[in-house]
């Protein structure tokens, strides 16, 4: 028989802590609505094929394979070790396991973050609080693409340069093969010496503001650090484009029209619900009633992101990170302040909710879920797929039936399913790379999308035999009463048209009779 004593010791294996609840409920989360989450960008589609044609290549393009724009476009494929990951996972266990793959890793992530949040000890009741608003903030930008590894590498970082600055272990020389992997995953490495730089300021900043006897500390810090940045910097240099690696990032933020274009570099929208907003006015709220002021190295890192954040959306998951430890350390402060019976009673509850977390060890409820979903991925018994509420995925299996020659104009979004689907049988006009299309094709992109004057001279610039778009847009609007164009396809997602000229006239009379276009609305 068991006793109370041995049973109480098993049972505390299957209980999750905090942090291991939050990974289930993130991992499950992603996992279970993976195709209304997860693979709702396009742009997944896109990163699977390039990482096939760096595996079967074994070479990393340089020039865009993908689009029949001439001459072939030069392109930087910054993110190519996260594509080769992503090629592998897909062709083994398709795309449920490239929900799997990021369901882990974004878990992952924040199972870290909040474990290093409590690791100081502070309220559990400010951490559980500051940890639902980071983990919602943060919600914005799941994707399954090359940025999750970013996410993952930046609070392993973050947490290491903490540890080193308040002398709680030196991890330093885990840093530069950090850095070695990671401008090769993603272009989000520029953010880690970013994190390098703001911690080496602090450190030359106190140096010369400090008491001659804490100089030394400062002192030390310091020149470990800058060390460590000289070898990073130098093992950063170790991928396909050199130095010039560095210099993509910044590129691509000066391309002004870009960033005012994409709709994932735009600022944020507060109109609506938007737990950003609720962060943002906590850390404000926060630190104004806080006695205790910001060390100089909080500030910046709260200044810096906060302004990347404001600038666009897709730095808000990063801002969250950032503000995480520093919310966790003045709300403790903060909450340390308050006076009263309201005060006491949070305390005592705060006390239980500590005891209980630190008995559960809930590891055996971590492997059990683990393997049920692996188990899934891997024998079929679920099957992801991109959503077909908004990815075009019945216009494609059209265009597969029913071959068209010539080039496509299409939405961009549209181009990455394209390339996942149907590439090398078609190529694209633009797919999600805005980046390597850049400002003045891009500008042609959007002329012709808003039916702007010229917008058939860049149809006729690029010989464009057919019209793939988004059925609810203004261009196949247009091009519902434009003689020039002939419907071929429509549902509810896309619409196709074929430019209407004598060698097209056999497939518009096959398809464009009243009441035959498949899906056709009336």
């Amino acid at each position: 028989m068991i006793s109370n004593g041995h049973r109480s010791e098993w049972i505390r294996y299957f209980l999750p802590s905090f942090a291991q609840m939050f990974f289930l409920v993130v991992f499950m989360g992603i996992y279970i609505s993976g195709a209304d989450s997860i693979l709702k960008d396009g742009d997944t589609g896109y990163h699977i094929r390039a990482g096939e044609i760096i595996i079967r290549e074994m070479a990393v393009p340089r020039h865009d394979p993908f689009s029949f724009i001439s001459p072939t476009l030069p392109w930087t494929a910054h993110e190519w070790l996260s594509e080769v990951v992503m090629a592998i996972v897909h062709n083994a266990l398709g795309v449920q396991g490239i929900v799997f793959l990021f369901a882990l890793l974004l878990a992952t992530t924040h199972w870290l973050l909040f474990r290093w949040i409590r690791s100081s000890g502070r309220n559990i009741l400010v951490d559980l609080l500051i940890f639902v608003l980071v983990l919602l903030s943060s919600r914005i930008h799941w994707l399954a693409r090359p940025h999750a590894f970013s996410l993952f590498l930046i609070v392993l970082l973050y947490q290491i340069l903490i540890l080193h600055q308040e002398d709680r272990g030196n991890y330093l020389y885990v840093i530069p093969p950090m850095m070695l992997l990671w401008v090769n995953l993603h272009g989000g490495f520029i953010a880690g010496f970013l994190f390098l730089g703001i911690f080496l300021t602090g450190y030359i900043v106190r140096f010369f503001t400090e008491e001659k006897e804490e100089r030394s500390f400062s002192a030390k810090k310091g020149r470990q650090l800058l060390m460590i940045c000289g070898v990073s910097v130098l093992a950063a240099c170790v991928n396909p484009y050199g130095v010039h690696a560095f210099l993509f990032p910044f590129h691509l933020v000066s391309e002004t029209y870009l960033m005012d274009h994409v709709q994932e570099f735009l600022s944020p929208n507060f109109h609506g619900f938007s737990p950003y907003r609720y962060l943002l006015l906590f850390l404000i709220g926060m630190l104004g009633l806080s006695k205790t002021r910001l060390a100089l190295t909080e500030l910046m890192l709260v200044l810096l992101f906060t302004s990347m954040s404001l600038y666009s959306m897709r730095y808000i998951p990063l801002c969250a990170i950032v503000y995480a430890p520093i919310l966790s350390r003045h709300g403790d402060i903060l909450f340390g302040q308050l006076k009263g019976k309201v005060a006491r009673c949070l305390r005592a509850r705060a006390e239980v909710y500590e005891r209980i977390d630190a008995r559960a060890k809930g590891y055996a409820t971590l492997i059990v879920v683990m393997a049920v979903f692996m188990a899934l991925s891997t024998t079929g018994k679920v099957y992801a797929r991109f959503p077909e509420k908004t990815a075009p995925m019945a216009a494609i299996e059209f265009l597969r039936n029913n071959p068209i020659r010539g080039n496509m104009f299409n939405n961009d979004e549209i181009g990455d399913y394209v390339i996942y689907e149907l590439y090398p049988q078609y190529k694209v006009f633009v797919d999600g790379r805005s980046d390597m299309y850049g400002t003045p094709i891009m500008k042609e992109y959007m002329k012709v999308v808003a039916i702007d004057r010229g917008w058939k001279d860049i149809l006729s610039k690029y010989d464009i035999n057919y019209i793939f778009f988004y059925t609810d847009s203004v261009l196949v609007r247009h091009l519902l009463t434009d003689t020039a164009w002939r419907c071929i396809y429509s549902d509810n997602v896309a619409s196709i048209f074929l430019r209407n000229i004598p060698e097209n006239a056999a497939a518009i009379a096959r398809y464009s009779l009243v009441g035959t276009v498949p899906g056709m609305r009336h």
